[in-house]
């Protein structure tokens, strides 16, 4: 089903199905294509309001039951890494960060697979071949950079060895967003994850941009809980960034009567060069 704005661009809703992080839910998406001269301000503006962006599109989930998906983000001035942050840190600085343009090797891909056949065997990832891993990470009509971790001394010339973690992110007005991110599935032990959104922080911090956008957090949903474990956290709620409050205060997002007509949320979208 189409729904428009006065003005471009068109939104859809994509049709029902299972929900990968609240069992016995239905998710649906609420999205719009992101191509044109206009692209990084449509990127801009609707990130701010609890979009993401997967390859040229921007999409929000907009289920018919629920609200519980929250668009996340740190406010990197608020942010201090806790003492349990500071470990990981430790642990991990023999990772040496470099940034490129968003160009996809047989490497990244080794490195892909073998996070997602150790992590997501079963995800929605899993099939994914070398052309659709080209496409997620070279698919992208903003500005995006690909950030490589790699060992500083590896033990041979296989690059793959070498390459340890990959985020591709991309460099929005007011902060930088993680799309995805993988590494290799030793350095879970190393808490390697929470190293990339700390890094990701340092990141922003480099560029003088006050946020770091994390994708969703979940209230009720293990996979997401380790979002909240961060400082300085926002959730996108009612139309406005919140601090994010005990997961007890969000009983509400689960409940059907608070969610609004597809109409009504497309009708408070604001575009790039609109005001409320």
């Amino acid at each position: 089903m189409r729904h428009s704005l006065p003005i471009a661009p068109q939104f859809y809703v994509t049709a029902p199905q299972p929900c990968p992080y609240l069992d016995g839910r239905m998710e649906r998406k609420l999205f719009t294509a992101l191509q044109g001269d206009g692209a990084d301000k449509l990127n801009n503006s609707l990130s701010k309001q609890g979009f993401r962006r997967s390859q040229n599109v921007l999409y929000r989930p907009s289920c018919a039951a629920c609200n519980a998906c929250l668009s996340a983000r740190i406010k990197v001035a608020d942010f201090a890494p806790t003492k349990s942050q500071r470990r990981v840190l430790k642990r991990n600085a023999a990772l040496v960060r470099s940034a490129s343009s968003p160009w996809a090797s047989e490497a990244q891909y080794a490195l892909f697979r073998d996070y997602l056949d150790s992590r997501h065997a079963t995800g929605g990832m899993a099939d994914m071949d070398l052309f659709e891993f080209a496409a997620m990470v070279e698919e992208t009509p903003i500005r995006t950079r690909l950030i490589e971790y790699r060992t500083p001394t590896p033990t041979s010339d296989d690059p793959y060895e070498a390459l340890r973690a990959v985020c591709l992110t991309d460099v929005l007005d007011d902060g930088v967003s993680m799309v995805y991110s993988f590494f290799a599935p030793e350095l879970a032990k190393n808490s390697v994850g929470t190293y990339l959104i700390l890094d990701h922080i340092a990141i922003a911090r480099e560029l003088g941009l006050p946020y770091v956008y994390l994708g969703y957090w979940v209230p009720g949903s293990e996979k997401m809980n380790y979002k909240s474990n961060f400082k300085g956290v926002e959730v996108f709620r009612s139309g406005a960034w919140d601090p994010l409050r005990d997961v007890d205060d969000y009983a509400d997002e689960l409940n059907p009567r608070f969610v609004a007509p597809i109409a009504e949320q497309v009708a408070r979208i604001v575009l790039p060069d609109q005001h409320r």
